[in-house]
């Protein structure tokens, strides 16, 4: 079971709009170096609706090249179609990924026992392990608890990316899992509300601040772990404008534009979402300068 820190990676792009390797490699590499306890590939934040099939499976393959074993890479293989999710899900497996993440399937609107039959049937067909992801903001169609519940008895689905920033339905979550703390991790996948649910009891957080402060999201959730809540407070409070700022336009072309200014990729984004506007960039420089965050850490 992966605990702590885990970066929702962004898709470093060059400037004619292809993928940029060389620029992934790096990021892997600083984020060991960071200490991120393990790295999400083409996911939300990866700009996952935004490659093809062929970019996706390189840049699935790429990453766990760059890792090479010295930091665990789960994939993104959500679809709105289970064929095309399972397809991905067989890809990543063998590719050699520790895990892969799911998202609810997004257009369609299914029904929760849609959404159930969807995920039980990837982890049926694919005997890797596979972290749900619900994020209605995106997808419309929000998992329901009692789903998550359902779907938690599937011996390989082994956790769940919660990007609904709803304290009361997590601490629903963690009463409903006790039980399962050792099988079934709960991630945060809302920075701005993360300390609260390492409080009460989530195992980590899958983080877009983690793409720029990654040792402060790392320290955060270990402090949380190792007995020290003060500390986790304090940085939380020192990052909290990171984690307004970087949505505040689409995600993730704020940590994108962030993560230029710190020299680490080429400010580049695929249609339909476009750069950060001024108005934006004059409130994500401010929140990095309240972090401390400048060129490359």
């Amino acid at each position: 079971m992966i605990y702590g820190s885990i970066v929702a990676l962004v898709t470093p792009m060059s400037a004619d709009g292809r993928l940029d390797f060389a620029a992934l490699k790096q990021l892997v590499d600083f984020h060991v170096r960071e200490k991120t306890d393990a790295i999400v590939i083409v996911g939300t934040t990866g700009e996952s609706p935004a490659v093809d099939i062929h970019e996706h499976r390189q840049l699935i393959e790429k990453c766990v090249e760059f890792a090479d074993q010295r930091i665990p890479v789960i994939a993104g293989t959500g679809a709105n179609s289970t064929a095309e999710a399972v397809e991905l899900s067989r890809f990543a497996k063998a590719a050699g990924v520790a895990a892969t993440l799911s998202v609810v399937p997004y257009y369609n609107k299914p029904t929760q026992e849609g959404i159930y039959r969807h995920f039980a049937t990837i982890a049926e067909k694919v005997a890797i392990d596979l972290i749900l992801y619900n994020v209605p903001g995106r997808t419309v169609v929000d998992m329901s608890n009692e789903t998550v519940l359902r779907l938690a008895e599937i011996p390989n689905i082994i956790g769940l990316k919660d990007a609904t920033g709803n304290i009361a339905r997590a601490s629903d979550l963690i009463e409903q899992t006790k039980d399962l703390e050792t099988t079934f991790a709960l991630y945060s996948g809302d920075d701005a509300t993360a300390l609260a649910s390492l409080f009460l009891g989530y195992h980590g957080v899958i983080s877009v601040t983690a793409n720029v402060a990654p040792y402060l999201m790392h320290k955060m959730c270990a402090a949380m772990r190792t007995g020290h809540p003060d500390t986790a407070r304090e940085i939380h409070f020192r990052l909290a404008g990171l984690h307004r700022e970087l949505f505040v336009e689409t995600s993730p072309a704020p940590v994108k534009w962030a993560l230029n200014k710190m020299g680490m990729i080429e400010d580049v984004i695929r249609l339909p979402l476009v750069s950060l506007s001024e108005a934006g960039q004059h409130k994500v420089i401010a929140a990095m300068h309240q972090a401390g965050i400048t060129k490359n850490q």
